[in-house]
């Protein structure tokens, strides 16, 4: 099911009270306390993290694309996503936690970038491997807790990511540092296992595309960000991408 944020009218009246300054923290560790395996953080995505996460839109210059964001929480990543669109861009946000999805609509009704303009940005109220799409996208960024889930969900969601992305097309998403440390001192044993087995098929992703990466210590907890890059067969390349560490301030 997708929640299109262009018909207010659909939307229930407790999802159009406006978001309160700093409620975003609060909201997150509710969210964790429910479910963190969904959730899978108990603050929002620093900005910091957010600019390392959004920085590939940069090198695309005036030319308008289409970008996925995934697990976008209460919106810190999406508000610097559309800081950073070009005229004519189109951004899809896919959010499977219902109260997310509707603060996020929210965000994109009231966000004044897009005052009148609210084909622009989308919000799917859905899991990112059962979007129902025939768009590709120059650029995905993606919030998702990868440690948290199956191995088998993170290669489903992985190679979701790589069919929706356009040839040339790159991918951003995170990871918190010290995670592989804090759960050999408080998981079970079949816990690490799956978390190892997490790594190895991110890891094999690493090995299969061009990948740059970089630590954000001013997010917290700190976050480790990588950049996959989909190979391109044109003649022409794709536009140069920045070094993440260009980006950092």
């Amino acid at each position: 099911m997708d929640d299109w944020t262009t018909s207010y009218e659909r939307v229930p009246a407790y999802e159009r009270v406006p978001a309160r300054r700093g409620a975003g923290g609060w909201m997150f560790l509710r969210e964790a306390a429910r479910d963190l395996r969904t959730t899978g953080a108990i603050a929002p995505s620093g900005k910091a993290l957010a600019r390392l996460l959004t920085a590939p839109a940069i090198a695309y210059g005036a030319r308008p694309l289409n970008v996925l964001e995934a697990g976008a929480g209460t919106g810190t990543v999406t508000r610097a996503l559309i800081a950073r669109l070009s005229p004519g861009s189109r951004l899809d946000i896919v959010e499977a936690n219902p109260r997310f999805a509707a603060r996020l609509r929210h965000l994109v009704r009231s966000h004044p970038s897009l005052a009148g303009d609210g084909e622009r940005v989308r919000v799917h109220h859905a899991l990112v491997e059962q979007l129902d799409t025939d768009r590709r996208y120059d650029m995905i960024v993606s919030g998702l807790p990868f440690t948290n889930f199956t191995p088998a969900q993170v290669e489903t969601i992985m190679s979701r990511y790589m069919e929706l992305l356009e040839p040339g097309g790159t991918l951003t998403y995170f990871a918190y540092r010290g995670t592989r440390y804090a759960r050999t001192l408080t998981a079970t044993r079949a816990e690490a296992r799956r978390h190892h087995k997490v790594e190895e098929v991110l890891a094999s992703y690493h090995r299969q595309y061009a990948t740059t990466s970089h630590t954000t210590w001013a997010n917290l907890p700190p976050a480790k960000v990588w950049q996959l890059h989909h190979p391109t067969p044109r003649a022409t390349p794709a536009p140069a991408l920045p070094a993440l560490t260009d980006r950092v301030r």
